[in-house]
């Protein structure tokens, strides 16, 4: 079982691009010992979703420091943003062995798109940060952890090799829908750790059965 965990932003986060985001920002100190933790753990998997700066800037040097690698969901519609992932960065992250995803163009809900957002955002986000990064995009991650049976057809019919959720319990390694763990604000280096080394238990049915219930509907 892999134990996914997903990071957003590191550091402060000055300017809200939706409210609640900050909530998703960790800070440097408990960052880098999360990661030194994860190190100890070779069932720990690491992301980041958002494209944010601090993928690069504090994330990028701390994994190659510590041998470790990550996969990172970028935003397509973000590329020229300042404050996020440009293309140079891109290359950047798979020059150093990273892996590249798509999270999307504009960090909305995939839920109930319409011809018009399915196009975008799973097929020209897709084809943009391909050609960005330099290379091939097969795995997404779900903006907002929200998703559907519809969405998971149109992300196979795709062909996207992996996708991610953020639901909370450990994830079987050849599962096409892997769940993660988001970590916050309030956690620490120890709260982050327990997450680590939990296995699956009766106290994950529902996050369980929420997911079940997100594939069905």
């Amino acid at each position: 079982m892999n134990i996914n965990i997903c990071f957003h932003g590191i550091g402060v986060c000055t300017n809200e691009r939706e409210p609640g985001e900050a909530a998703y920002w960790v800070s440097e100190d408990v960052f880098l010992g999360i990661l030194d933790a994860a190190r100890e753990r070779p069932r720990v998997r690491l992301s980041f979703d958002d494209g944010n700066r601090s993928d690069v800037e504090v994330a990028l040097p701390a994994l190659r420091t510590r041998g470790l690698d990550a996969e990172f969901f970028a935003l397509a519609g973000r590329l020229d943003d300042p404050a996020s992932l440009n293309p140079a960065d891109l290359r950047s992250l798979r020059a150093a062995g990273m892996r590249i995803g798509s999270h999307g163009w504009a960090h909305v809900p995939w839920r109930r798109m319409s011809a018009g957002e399915v196009r975008r955002e799973l097929d020209e986000a897709r084809t943009t940060l391909a050609a960005a990064s330099d290379g091939e995009i097969d795995t997404a991650a779900f903006p907002l952890g929200r998703y559907d049976r519809p969405l998971l057809g149109n992300l196979k019919k795709r062909g996207y090799t992996t996708v991610y959720s953020s639901d909370r319990f450990p994830a079987r390694s050849e599962s096409w829908l892997q769940a993660r763990y988001s970590v916050t604000a309030g956690d620490t280096v120890e709260s982050v750790r327990r997450i680590m080394d939990h296995t699956i238990g009766l106290g994950d049915a529902r996050n369980v059965l929420a997911s079940v219930v997100k594939r069905l509907r």
